[in-house]
């Protein structure tokens, strides 16, 4: 991992670091806008030529049945089962907590307004299955979903080498209880829910995280189609924030554990100890020979790097540029530090905090904004996935006491119309 003393940085040198997974020679577009425009001509038919040439299958249809589903799940041993149901109904308490119905409020004698909460009707899930298949993601995505009431879920993942799912896919679509899973990866999943196929329905919003080329076409649908997207969730990406109050053992199970997602995730070392520093970097290597995807990891902590400060103040303000996905307050300290917390994904604080946890079972969402983006993002929550459509009921009353004002605003900004309007009413 490369290394920088924060003192030794410029602003310039900052906002470069801070930079990732860009495409400046538009290469990953020029893919990605074929793919869309392909799957838009083509339909079902493009989808069957991209399940050969990027998953290697040749899928006789393109999606599985409750059946099918019920049949691949069986292969879930009891502990796996119990495990998933753990995390579903951590989730599930967690999220439930976020639908409530707001107060009605009088803003003056007679006017009162409010907010009602409406589903998104149609909404896609984007389920990974490049080199790691994550059911949690399902479980993440699904079970704001349900809870917000959306009337059609219709979910994307790419197929295994079997024409199937994963069997622990299968398995969180049976708790969830949605009866079909369309085997679609890719830009060309994107596609499918955003414009519709003879088979996969078009959607309002598509959720999920993805790699580069699933990121860049969900940013391209959001600006050319009608259907919305969660948000830009890219590789992912995880910043340490550690003093000597730190267990470096931790520090790089941590860094690691982000590193094995993909070659394009980032793990990033903030802290005030060079000692810190050496001592995680010989634990980093130790760790490393063990893992069944050391090669992976590898190639990520080539684009990670560790910077020194000085203070913990000055690890807060780098993070607050690099606006983590994850972030991870490593030190015994961090009560003092979480108030300094402007943009971050997700937080986890102190040694006893990994990341893991919340990427599985603790209760909060794993699907957070990455390359920046926390800095105007939040993650996906059941706020996602509704609609705050406001009202307003006036009264006899009201439309005396609101009436004048209005009547003066519309017609300082010269629209007799809109003051006619209320005029009326108020003879």
């Amino acid at each position: 991992m490369r290394q920088f003393n924060y003192s030794n940085l410029s602003k310039s040198d900052i906002a470069k670091l801070v930079q990732r997974n860009v495409d400046p020679g538009n290469e990953i577009r020029a893919i990605v806008e074929e793919v869309l425009a392909n799957v838009r001509q083509h339909g079902d038919r493009a989808l069957y030529d991209y399940a050969l040439k990027f998953d290697k299958v040749t899928l006789s249809k393109l999606y599985l049945d409750r059946a099918e589903l019920e049949e691949i799940a069986a292969a879930v041993l009891p502990e796996q089962k119990l495990a998933l149901e753990i995390a579903y109904n951590n989730i599930y308490g967690f999220h439930q907590t976020q639908l409530k119905t707001e107060d009605k409020v009088e803003t003056m004698p007679g006017v009162t307004c409010w907010r009602e909460l409406r589903p998104v009707e149609k909404v896609g899930l984007y389920i990974p299955g490049g080199t790691a298949v994550l059911p949690s993601t399902f479980l993440m995505l699904g079970i704001p979903a349900i809870i917000a009431g959306c009337h059609e879920i219709v979910v994307c993942s790419p197929p295994q080498k079997n024409g199937k799912v994963n069997a622990f896919i299968a398995y969180v679509a049976l708790l969830l209880g949605i009866d079909k899973i369309y085997m679609a990866g890719g830009a060309q999943a994107i596609a499918a829910m955003a414009y519709g196929t003879e088979s996969i329905a078009k959607v309002d919003k598509i959720f999920g995280p993805g790699n580069q080329f699933v990121t860049r076409a969900k940013t391209i649908i959001q600006s050319t189609t009608t259907t919305a997207i969660d948000m830009p969730a890219g590789p992912s990406e995880v910043l340490v924030i550690a003093d000597k109050t730190a267990r470096p053992e931790y520090i790089a199970a941590d860094l690691l554990a982000q590193s094995e997602h993909g070659i394009d995730s980032q793990a990033i070392l903030v802290t005030t100890s060079a000692q810190i520093v050496e001592e995680t970097l010989k634990e980093i290597e130790k760790q490393t020979a063990v893992l069944p995807r050391a090669e992976i990891v590898k190639q990520a902590l080539a684009n990670s790097y560790i910077v020194l400060t000085k203070t913990l103040d000055e690890a807060m303000d780098f993070s607050n540029q690099y606006a983590p996905e994850h972030l991870i307050l490593a030190t015994e300290n961090w009560k003092s530090l979480t108030a300094q917390i402007i943009n971050a994904g997700s937080v986890f604080l102190g040694n006893l905090t990994p990341e893991s946890v919340g990427d599985y079972a603790s209760g909060t969402n794993h699907t957070l904004p990455t390359s920046s983006y926390a800095r105007a993002y939040s993650g996906v929550s059941v706020d996602s996935f509704v609609k705050k459509i406001t009202f307003q009921h006036i009264t006899p009353q009201g439309i005396k006491n609101i009436g004048p004002s209005v009547e003066i605003l519309a017609e300082l900004e010269g629209l007799h119309a809109h003051k006619n309007a209320v005029t009326l009413r108020m003879k």
